[in-house]
């Protein structure tokens, strides 16, 4: 989640954007589609209690789901829920308080659950208003996604779009992963924690998110499914949650199925076939070779062996599957080490046969 300084600041800010004249870099649009009055998802926006006496915060309202009848936006616990704290009904605005001077936006929807902080998922949904977002579910620079949800693989060519970096593309890195995410339970402000997930999915770029793009769903590059739902990350990843298994555990909390609003014309992207629709997102990167579904298998298998004593280790803040560097076809066990940490923990070259690959990156938070 992003957030700024105080008042001042975000005054400054938003004269620059009002003036379309906030530029950065790389970014879609230069970013300013995705953080102004926008009724399309991918896009800035929070829940309006999000602040306290020094900072506003807010993330990205990424996608539109429903339980058949009643629309919700899907995005995080710690941007919808305010990590937990928020009580039914709050409202969400867009855009989110740090893009329109630490004020209330548009009130475009009302939290209404979340799956709580330690459930495995960092998911919320706010019942949609009617009229104020697009009922398609179109995301900005991407589309109307697919309703299908695809399950991550290595080497999986993805995209996504977000309130801070836009529209980026980039490839799936290891999946099955156990993190170490840092929270805190204010804005800025508050008592920070630690929060244990597995099964997560991580994205190896310096590029691809950046505080602020919580929330932001994540798509297969051709087909637009739904892969995972961002939530945190460093300053050289991402990690998501599993699409399926967000779906699955807000559903729990609702009492009622949900689906993504979307297209149902889209095929799931299925190993590496060539025969797929090219997408008609920007920047689209091709196919890439994907990890064999054996040999992943196969680390898998090593790696629930061996990953409790792994992430026990000091330092290390993240175990899961992916490729070795030389060869995209041989697994690896992908050990992540917070580089900040004054632990230097060594490492087998392989366990039990299975390639160790050792990734040095800061700590992963909530962004």
């Amino acid at each position: 989640m992003v957030r700024f300084r105080n008042w001042a600041i975000a005054l400054t800010l938003f004269a620059f954007l009002a003036g379309g004249v906030f530029l950065t870099p790389g970014l879609a649009d230069s970013g300013a589609n995705h953080q102004i009055r926008n009724m399309h998802f991918g896009v800035s926006g929070g829940n309006v209690n999000d602040a306290s006496r020094s900072f506003c915060c807010s993330g990205t309202l990424g996608s539109l789901v429903t339980d058949g009848t009643t629309q919700y936006i899907l995005s995080n616990n710690h941007v919808l829920a305010r990590s937990d704290q928020a009580t039914a009904g709050e409202d969400i605005s867009q855009p989110g308080l740090i893009d329109n001077a630490c004020r209330p936006g548009t009130l475009v929807a009302d939290f209404t659950i979340a799956s709580p902080l330690g459930s495995n998922v960092d998911a919320a949904l706010a019942q949609l208003r009617a009229g104020t977002m697009d009922s398609t579910g179109f995301i900005e620079d991407i589309g109307v996604p697919s309703r299908a949800v695809v399950a991550p693989t290595v080497g999986l060519s993805v995209a996504k779009s977000g309130r801070t970096t836009g529209f980026t593309t980039g490839t799936i890195s290891s999946i099955n992963t156990s993190v170490s995410v840092q929270y805190q339970r204010g804005c800025n402000s508050g008592k920070k924690f630690t929060v244990s997930y597995t099964n997560q999915v991580v994205i190896n770029s310096s590029t691809f998110s950046a505080g602020g793009d919580s929330g932001s769903l994540i798509v297969s590059n051709s087909g637009h499914n739904p892969v995972a739902l961002l939530y945190a990350g460093s300053s050289s990843s991402t990690i998501g949650n599993p699409a399926s298994e967000v779906l699955t555990k807000l559903s729990a909390v609702l009492g009622r199925s949900l689906s993504f609003v979307g297209s149902g014309t889209a095929s799931p992207l299925k190993g590496n076939s060539t025969s797929e629709a090219q997408p008609f997102v920007r920047g689209f990167e091709g196919h890439m070779p994907q990890l064999p579904s054996q040999a992943a298998d196969r680390a898998s298998a090593v790696l629930e062996v061996h990953r409790a004593n792994l992430m026990a280790t000091p330092g290390v803040i993240g175990a899961g599957v992916g490729a070795t560097p030389e060869n995209d076809s041989e697994a690896a066990i992908v050990v992540y080490v917070d580089r900040t940490s004054s632990a230097r923990p060594q490492f087998a070259p392989a366990l039990d046969g299975v390639a160790v690959r050792v990734v040095y990156t800061d700590p992963f938070v909530a962004f």
